[in-house]
């Protein structure tokens, strides 16, 4: 596994997967629409990595974006999908756009790369890593997040669907709980562009639910364990994984 293409990579979680993999030695495509910010990245990456524009939500800009990344690295043996959106409102608050822009980012952003990517993949006998949400299957409801929550669960069954359709391939859903990421450009950004009182609202209720526990996942750790499904490729590929912040230590647990 040498050659991986992180999607999502100019900020928060993917930002600190991709960093993590070029630390390791790998030659990494850095995939996100903020060029400025993957240059950035690109930097602290160091030698190996290269920036490369793209818009999940246009299907010309993901298959672009994608044969650049083959280009440049010589082919694709990985790839990470850590973009995602999060819309913090009531159900009852959820207009057309709202849906839209979820399903767009979370859904078919992540069909398109993998379209895109499929061919390399499957000649590498590679990898692909899906980033969605405890929110999703791991538990009761989130109020206030069940748009979010509907979008991650059809992720889920997506990347099911691949590896049943494609199982030259490695699939792998990675769920993970509550994480702040790293610092700067490498901190979760997924509260940005809410509603200031539909966050108070919502970080309220979670408490009252014990939900929001205060703990979060050692970012280090996911990058680890993102790592590690990578590297399993298809001929030994883990199906689901899920990494949860437990006090006062983090602990991945391996769902067969």
């Amino acid at each position: 596994m040498k050659r991986v293409v992180v999607v999502g990579a100019s900020s928060g979680l993917g930002r600190c997967i991709a960093l993590g993999l070029a630390r390791q030695g790998k030659q990494v495509a850095m995939l996100a629409r903020r060029r400025d910010r993957l240059d950035a990245a690109v930097r602290e990456a160091g030698g190996g990595a290269v920036a490369i524009e793209c818009d999940v939500t246009d299907e010309t800009s993901c298959r672009n974006a994608v044969a650049q990344a083959a280009d440049a690295l010589g082919g694709i043996d990985g790839v990470v999908y850590s973009t995602g959106v999060i819309t913090i409102k009531p159900l009852d608050q959820m207009d057309a756009a709202a849906w839209g822009k979820l399903f767009a980012t979370n859904v078919t952003g992540a069909a398109l790369v993998t379209a895109a990517a499929l061919p390399h993949l499957a000649q590498a006998g590679g990898s692909a890593v899906y980033l969605s949400s405890i929110s999703a299957s791991g538990g009761p409801p989130w109020p206030f997040v069940g748009g979010y929550a509907a979008s991650k669960a059809a992720l889920d069954k997506l990347v099911e669907a691949w590896r049943v359709e494609h199982p030259s391939i490695g699939f792998t859903r990675l769920t993970i709980g509550d994480c702040l990421g790293g610092e700067g450009d490498s901190a979760t950004g997924s509260l940005v562009g809410n509603d200031p009182e539909h966050i108070s609202q919502a970080v309220a209720e979670w408490q009252r639910l014990g939900y929001f526990t205060g703990h979060f996942i050692d970012v280090d750790h996911l990058v680890d364990v993102t790592i590690a499904a990578l590297h399993c490729g298809a001929s030994s590929a883990i199906p689901s994984l899920t990494l949860v912040p437990r006090a006062p230590a983090t602990t991945a647990l391996l769902e067969k």
